[in-house]
C-alpha cells in the first residue's frame, strides 16, 4: 500500500497539476487533487476491520473512495455492477461488509472473522458452485501491480481508459494501481459513455470513437470486446495510432482473432492470471513474436507444469476464502497448458472442461470455441458433448442476419474430422447480468448446461433464443443507442416520453380486451387482473415526468401518435381480437424486458446530460425496478402454459413488436428542439 501513496506523492511533486484523473464528462483531476480527496475522505473514516461496499460506476468518486479505504486499512467488498442485489446481498452478509455512507465515523466492529491482513474481497464467478469471496492483501495487489509496470515499463504511462466492469479486479489491479504506479492517467468515465451501457451488446462502434477521440494509450479488453473492435476498425478503416498497449486477458483468444488484430496495428498483448493470484500472472512481451502465448511470468511469481500439463504457481497467493485456510503453494490453477522453450507460456483449456467423445477422443471445448469465434457471425459459443460421439455447440448470433450454418462449415473446415461440431442450437446471449458469463468474460458452463442443456429448456428461456435477432435489431436502432449513451436532446426525451404516453395508455384497455377473450381460462384472467391493477395510471406518471422536463404535459395528452407507434398499438388490438388473445403476452415481454434492461441504464445516461431533476425520470427508473419483478412474474407464468399454440402465439407476437417498437423509437428525431411550455 505505502508503495502506491508513495509513488502517487513523488508524481504529484514532480508536477501537481499532471491529471490523475480523467472523468471526461467533468474537468480532469489533478494529482495534488486526486491525493487531497483521497485525504479528506481517510479522514472521515473511523479506523475498522469490517469491510465497506463499493458498487459504483467508474468515475473520480469511485477511485478516491478506493484509495482512501485502502489507505485507511478497512476492506474493500468489490460488487460489479452487473450482480443481482441477491448476489450483493449475499456477498455483503458473507463478510459483514456495509455500505460507504454506513462507515463513516461508525467503527462498527463486528463482522464475519476475515484473515488478517485482508485489503480486499473479490468474489469469484462461481462457475462451480457458490462464489467464493477470495480475500487479498495489499501487498499481494501493490505487488502485481508493481510487476505489471516492471513488465512494461514506464514509459507507457499515458492515458489508461476503463473499460472492463467497475469492481473487476483485472481492471483495479492492473489498471487503476498500475497507472497510479507509473504516473500516468486513469480515464474513468461512465460505462454508458464508452459504448457499454447496454447489457446485451456493446456498442463497438462508440467504443472505437472513444478510444480514439480521448487518444487512449491502453486498456484492458476481455476478448469478447477485441472481436467487436477488430470488426469496427476493419469495416470503416478507424485506426488507433495513440494506442500503445491493449491487454487481453480472462478468457482464451482465437489465434484468428489475434492475427486479424496485429494486421490492424493493435498493439495487442495477452496476459493470464486468476483472482487466487491477484489478477495477473503472465503477461506477453512487447516483441509478441509468440502470438497466441500469454508471455512469460511476471517477476513475483514462478510457474511450472504438472505431470499432466496443470498449471501450476509458485508465489504470493491471496489469503484465502472468507472461513477457509489460505490456498497451498504450489497452487494448482485447473489450467492445461504448456511452456515453450524461451519461458513462454501456452493456455491450451480447462482441466475440468476436458470432452472425451463415445470414440475415445479427448477433446478441449476451447479450441473448438476458438475455431468458431473466429467466424464473424458467431458472437459466443459454448462447445459441449461429453459422452457423445461428436461435440455439439451453442451459438450467439453476431447480427440479425447471421448464417450460423455456414459460419459453422467454415469453422469445421478448420478442425479434424472427429473435433468437428455435429449440432448446433441458437440461443440468447450469455452475459453477467444473466449469470452465464463471468465479469471477465468466461463462460459459466455448469450454469449454461443448466439452462440449456438439462432436460428441455423452459419456454421462458425458449422465447428468449428465439426472439435474440429482433432484440439485437432493436437494440441496433439509432435511437436506443443514444439514449442509453444520454446522447440525446432535451427535445428528444420530451419526444420520446410523448410517444410513451401514446403506448402505455393503451396498455390497461388491451389487457381488458385480452381478459375479454380469456374469460374461459381463469389462470390467465388473475394473471391479468394482476397486471390491470398495476399499471393502471402509469401513463400519468408519463405526463408528469413530461412536465417536469420542462414540456407540455397537455399538449402530449392531447396529441396525436407517431404512425409508428399507432401501427404498434393497433398490430396488438388486431392480433389480440383476430388471433390467439394469449399473444398479448408477447408484447408484455418485449415492453418489459426492454425496460429492465435499459430504463434505468437510460434514464442515468439522461440524466447525466440533461441535467434533469429525478421526477423527470420516474417511469423510466420506476419501470426499470418493478418490470424486474414482472419478469420473473411472467416467466413462471408463460413456463406454465400447456400448450404450443399458446406459446408459438407469444413468439409470434414478441418478434412483431420488437420490430414495431424499434420503429416508434426510430421516428424520434434526436436534434429535435425543445419548446417551453
Amino acid at each position: 500500500m505505502n508503495t502506491l501513496f508513495e509513488a502517487m506523492k513523488r508524481h504529484a511533486a514532480a508536477d501537481a497539476l499532471v491529471p490523475a484523473l480523467d472523468p471526461v464528462t467533468t474537468p480532469p483531476v489533478s494529482r495534488a487533487e486526486l491525493l487531497s480527496r483521497v485525504t479528506s475522505l481517510r479522514h472521515g473514516l473511523a479506523p475498522s476491520h469490517r469491510p465497506v461496499a463499493l458498487q459504483l460506476d467508474h468515475g473520480p468518486q469511485a477511485v478516491a473512495l478506493e484509495l482512501a479505504l485502502l489507505k485507511s486499512g478497512t476492506p474493500v467488498l468489490s460488487l460489479p455492477a452487473f450482480f443481482t442485489s441477491e448476489q450483493s446481498a449475499h456477498a455483503m452478509v458473507a463478510c459483514g461488509a456495509r455500505w460507504p455512507e454506513e462507515a463513516e465515523h461508525d467503527p462498527s466492529p463486528s463482522a464475519p472473522t476475515l484473515p488478517m491482513g485482508t485489503a480486499r474481497i473479490t468474489f469469484t464467478s462461481g462457475s462451480t458452485g457458490t462464489p467464493k469471496g477470495i480475500c487479498l492483501s495489499a501487498a499481494q495487489m501493490m505487488q502485481v501491480a508493481s510487476s505489471v509496470v516492471s513488465a512494461v515499463g514506464n514509459h507507457h504511462a499515458g492515458r489508461h481508459l476503463a473499460l472492463l466492469p467497475p469492481g473487476i479486479l483485472l481492471e483495479t489491479v492492473a489498471g487503476l494501481f498500475t497507472t497510479m504506479l507509473a504516473g500516468g492517467t486513469y480515464v474513468c468515465p461512465p460505462q454508458a459513455m464508452a459504448g457499454l451501457a447496454d447489457p446485451f451488446r456493446p456498442d463497438f462502434a462508440m467504443m472505437a470513437h472513444a478510444l480514439a477521440t480521448w487518444r487512449i494509450t491502453s486498456t484492458i479488453l476481455v476478448p469478447e470486446y477485441l472481436a467487436g473492435l477488430v470488426r469496427v476498425l476493419e469495416v470503416t478503416g478507424l485506426r488507433l495510432p495513440d494506442l500503445t498497449i491493449l491487454a487481453v486477458g480472462g478468457a482464451r483468444v482465437p489465434r484468428e482473432l489475434l492475427a486479424r488484430a496485429h494486421a490492424l496495428g493493435l498493439p495487442l498483448r495477452q496476459g493470464y492470471g486468476l483472482t487466487e493470484a491477484g489478477s495477473v500472472v503472465a503477461l506477453e512481451g512487447a516483441d509478441a513474436d509468440g502470438a497466441g502465448s500469454v508471455g512469460r511470468a511476471l517477476d513475483h511469481m514462478g510457474v511450472h507444469l504438472a505431470p499432466d500439463g496443470e498449471i501450476m504457481l509458485d508465489g504470493p497467493l491471496c489469503l484465502g476464502a472468507i472461513g477457509q485456510p489460505p490456498p497451498p503453494c504450489p497452487f494448482p490453477t485447473g489450467d492445461i497448458g504448456r511452456i515453450d522453450d524461451r519461458g513462454r507460456l501456452w493456455i491450451e483449456g480447462r482441466k475440468s472442461n476436458l470432452l472425451i467423445t463415445s470414440h475415445g477422443r479427448n477433446i478441449s471445448p476451447e479450441w473448438v470455441e476458438e475455431a468458431l469465434l473466429a467466424e464473424p457471425e458467431i458472437m459466443q459459443a459454448m462447445v459441449y458433448g461429453d459422452g457423445l460421439p461428436m461435440p455439439r455447440a451453442l451459438l450467439v448470433p453476431a447480427h440479425p442476419q447471421a448464417d450460423l450454418d455456414t459460419a459453422v462449415a467454415r469453422a469445421n473446415t478448420r478442425l479434424p474430422a472427429y473435433a468437428r461440431v455435429a449440432q448446433w442450437r441458437e440461443v440468447a446471449h450469455f452475459t453477467p447480468m444473466n449469470g452465464l458469463l463471468t465479469g471477465n468474460g468466461r463462460l459459466r458452463r455448469k450454469a449454461i448446461a443448466a439452462r440449456w442443456l438439462d432436460g428441455e429448456p423452459r419456454f421462458s428461456t425458449r422465447l428468449e433464443a428465439e426472439t435474440v435477432r429482433e432484440r439485437i435489431a432493436f437494440l441496433s436502432t439509432p435511437q436506443v443507442r443514444a439514449g442509453l449513451a444520454g446522447e440525446v436532446s432535451l427535445g428528444a426525451y420530451i419526444a420520446y416520453l410523448t410517444q410513451a404516453y401514446h403506448h402505455v395508455r393503451h396498455t390497461v384497455p388491451l389487457m381488458r380486451a385480452a381478459r375479454a377473450r380469456l374469460a374461459h381460462r381463469p389462470e390467465l384472467v388473475r394473471a391479468l387482473d394482476d397486471y390491470i391493477a398495476e399499471e393502471t395510471g402509469h401513463e400519468e406518471w408519463i405526463l408528469s415526468d413530461i412536465a417536469a422536463a420542462g414540456g407540455d404535459a397537455q399538449a402530449a395528452r392531447h396529441s396525436d401518435p407517431a404512425p409508428a407507434t399507432h401501427a404498434m398499438v393497433q398490430h396488438a388490438y388486431d392480433q389480440i381480437a383476430t388471433g390467439n388473445p394469449v399473444c398479448f403476452f408477447g408484447m408484455v415481454y418485449v415492453l418489459e424486458s426492454i425496460s429492465v434492461a435499459l430504463a434505468q441504464r437510460g434514464a442515468h445516461a439522461l440524466a447525466d446530460r440533461l441535467g434533469l431533476p429525478p421526477q423527470a425520470f420516474t417511469y423510466l427508473t420506476s419501470h426499470g425496478a418493478l418490470d424486474q419483478d414482472h419478469m420473473i412474474f411472467f416467466a413462471d407464468l408463460v413456463d406454465s402454459l400447456p400448450g404450443e399454440e399458446d406459446r408459438q402465439a407469444i413468439v409470434t407476437m414478441a418478434r412483431a413488436m420488437f420490430g414495431l417498437f424499434a420503429r416508434v423509437f426510430g421516428s424520434i428525431d434526436l436534434e429535435a428542439a425543445h419548446e417551453p411550455a
